[in-house]
């Protein structure tokens, strides 16, 4: 009797081993054979956000997540070089010029309507190629003591003119700020976005990113400058040394400095785990990311439908932010009119 009674446990083990990984790994929305799979993620989100991410979605699915970081321009320009040799199963960005020149190349597979819906159509683009992921708003940083909010500019275009000359800043050689001016090409045209970029040149001062910029507002070096909101929330939560002296300014109205930026995921066409990328893309824009996105200090904004952001910021519903498809946010030609005015 020994032996059957072993054989029928031994048999037993392996039914409820059997049962309990698939199980576990289906009961999250993941595929039933995914666990102990392994995806690669090119990531140019901010790092510690995409690894909380990560980590949350690998301890309910069993899915493996390797991160591969970099910039955004940098890891989109990689995987058009590497075209049906990239190794990436999903790419993720900060802004969206990088997820439409991956689109342009025709390299992202189509997602399905399920996943697309978890999203606004606001937030997404034409092309149902890709998804937002999360937001950022552009804002007008301004030290208190230097300008009264009287004396705020009404449009970001206003920027340009000569009253301005010496007493605002910017990134222009980063991703954030290009991702800017794209949205005022879409919405402008060629003609006057090159215009107001060389009356940048003449008025504004160049800094090397947004934190930097934001320190130079709150010193006083600059009465103020043009940024993401998340730099000055972030900062506030911490120890507010950078931005004490600072407030932000809302342009709203659908003036191009109200733009929206729209953080992107998208499935590589050529993945050879379509099944699990989409599974972390799909709970990404979720429950469980944008809870993480709410709870966390990224000060991003969750752009899953009916998601809510941290409480601490301004509402995107009042933002009155512009229209801009973001498929058609052109990041060669912002590079191109950027060079041509001297900021690059």
């Amino acid at each position: 009797m020994k032996p059957r009674f072993s054989t029928v446990i031994g048999l037993l083990a392996l039914a409820v081993a059997w049962v309990g990984g698939p199980v576990r790994a289906h009961a999250q929305g993941a595929p039933a054979s995914s666990a102990g799979e392994a995806i690669t993620v090119y990531n140019a989100q901010h790092t510690s956000l995409t690894k909380a991410w990560a980590d949350a979605f690998t301890g309910e699915t069993g899915i493996k997540v390797t991160l591969r970081n970099g910039s955004d321009t940098e890891l989109g320009n990689q995987i058009v070089q590497e075209g049906a040799a990239s190794p990436a199963d999903v790419f993720l960005t900060e802004n969206s010029p990088a997820m439409a020149l991956v689109d342009n190349a025709e390299l992202f597979a189509p997602l399905p309507a399920d996943l697309l819906e978890r999203v606004p159509a606001a937030f997404r683009p034409s092309s149902g190629h890709w998804v937002g992921i999360a937001a950022r708003s552009t804002v007008f940083v301004y030290n208190k003591a230097k300008l009264a909010p009287e004396q705020l500019p009404a449009s970001i275009l206003d920027l340009a003119g000569p009253a301005w000359k010496g007493r605002w800043g910017a990134s222009p050689a980063g991703a954030d700020f290009q991702a800017i001016v794209s949205a005022m090409l879409e919405l402008k045209g060629e003609a006057a976005t090159l215009a107001w970029l060389k009356a940048m040149k003449a008025n504004s001062v160049a800094y090397r990113g947004n934190g930097t910029v934001l320190k130079a507002v709150n010193a006083g070096q600059s009465d103020g400058g043009v940024i993401y909101h998340y730099y000055y929330f972030g900062d506030q939560a911490k120890t507010g040394e950078n931005s004490g002296n600072a407030a932000l300014h809302y342009f709203r109205g659908e003036d191009p400095g109200a733009f929206v930026s729209i953080s992107g995921g998208g499935v590589l066409a050529t993945s050879r785990h379509k099944e699990q990328a989409l599974a972390f893309l799909k709970w990404i824009v979720g429950k469980g990311g944008q809870d993480i996105l709410r709870a966390g200090d990224s000060f991003e904004y969750a752009v899953g439908t009916g998601a809510a952001s941290n409480p601490a910021l301004v509402p995107l519903s009042e933002l009155q932010a512009p229209k801009v498809d973001a498929a058609k946010l052109n990041s060669k030609k912002v590079t191109e009119l950027m060079t041509r005015a001297g900021l690059l």
